[in-house]
């Protein structure tokens, strides 16, 4: 796994092994293809970050800030370790997804990245289904601000604070892009 542009590209990152089933390059790719210029300046958020690689390609690509938030404690420490090494800076913090945009300041971010882990429940508070259907996450999103999330299958359709612009298969994940269209 690497950055794929900007500032570190071609740098390699370390992965916590038995955590993390980081977003493959090529989606990656793909994904900040689509958001184009909308990644220079923006405030990112990357959701069950695992590594870090999408918040740091995001970094590496011009955005202003990103907080990267994992439970893990490994993640945690292999992110700061991959900042360090590109040479960025970026907030880690150590708590769970449901939690943070439940006390995150609202409309703080432009970018929001979720790569759940795929044995995730759908009960679960943090599963991408919860939050698209909650407010903390449109909460948490400026108007007009993109939500990006990796899933095992399709993804749910949204409630009206939210347009699906994207969806799109690859390999055994799909990969959807929505934008907040209105005040949560």
């Amino acid at each position: 796994m690497r950055v794929i542009a900007g500032t570190a590209r071609g740098l390699r990152l370390d992965c916590p092994a038995g955590v993390a089933r980081p977003m493959m390059d090529r989606v990656r790719g793909a994904v900040f293809s689509s958001l184009g210029e909308a990644v220079p300046g923006a405030r990112a958020l990357d959701l069950f970050a695992g590594s870090g690689a999408i918040g740091i390609e995001a970094l590496s690509r011009g955005a202003a800030s990103c907080h990267f938030v994992d439970r893990n404690r490994k993640a945690a420490e292999v992110i700061r370790t991959n900042l360090a090494r590109a040479k960025l800076t970026g907030s880690v913090r150590l708590q769970d997804v449901a939690a943070y945009l439940g006390s995150a300041t609202p409309a703080a971010f432009d970018l929001v990245f979720a790569d759940p882990p795929f044995a995730l429940e759908t009960g679960d508070p943090a599963h991408p289904h919860s939050l698209l259907a909650g407010s903390n996450l449109a909460r948490c999103v400026a108007p007009g601000g993109f939500f990006v999330v990796e899933l095992p299958q399709e993804p749910p359709r949204p409630d009206p604070s939210w347009e699906l612009l994207r969806n799109r298969r690859y390999g055994q994940a799909w990969v959807a892009m929505y934008r907040r269209t209105s005040d949560a």
